[in-house]
Parts: C-alpha cells; sequence; structure tokens
C-alpha cells in the first residue's frame, strides 16, 4: 500500500499507483478529496500535456500546489488519466 503523508495526514493511499518518472498517480477515489483545494495554476509537459494543480489544506495549513493532475493527458501518458500526484513536502512511500 502507498500512501501519501503531509502534515501528518494521510492523503491518499492505495495499491493501484501508476508511477511516471519517478511519482506515484494515485487514483482519484483513493484520494481524500476534503483536504484539497483547486488552484488555478497549470504547467506544460511535452509529452504528457497540460498539468493542473491543487494545494493541500490540513488543519488550517496549506500546501501550495502540492498535487497535481492531467486532466486530459496526451496519448504518451494516457494511463495517469484520472490520476493525482504529489510533491513539495508531500511524502510519499
Amino acid at each position: 500500500m502507498v500512501k501519501a503523508i503531509w502534515n501528518e495526514s494521510v492523503i491518499a493511499e492505495s495499491d493501484d499507483t501508476v508511477v511516471v518518472e519517478g511519482n506515484h498517480y494515485f487514483p482519484l477515489g483513493s484520494v481524500r478529496a476534503a483536504s484539497l483545494r483547486p488552484s488555478a495554476t497549470t504547467s506544460r509537459c511535452p509529452w504528457k500535456g497540460t498539468a493542473n494543480y491543487h494545494s493541500i489544506e490540513i488543519d488550517g495549513k496549506t500546501n501550495q500546489d502540492a498535487a497535481w493532475y492531467y486532466a486530459d493527458p496526451l496519448p504518451a501518458a494516457s494511463n495517469i488519466k484520472g490520476r493525482i500526484a504529489f510533491w513539495k513536502g508531500v511524502t510519499v512511500r
């Protein structure tokens, strides 16, 4: 079971992650949605497409843009559609 942990709280856990470039992409259904806040931030990857971000909020603390996903990934990254990954101090183990 792989877990994403921030601020001593489990944000996501699943035994069905997809690893791309060293990042575990969790199924959206395995994520504690109440801890995510939409962000206007986007970025572009030449082979995955446009990434959208969420901030994580737990116990009154915010980790800005610490989660990302590809709502409509390019064909080469179709295996991460419907999945979300974490960074910026989120421990994934």
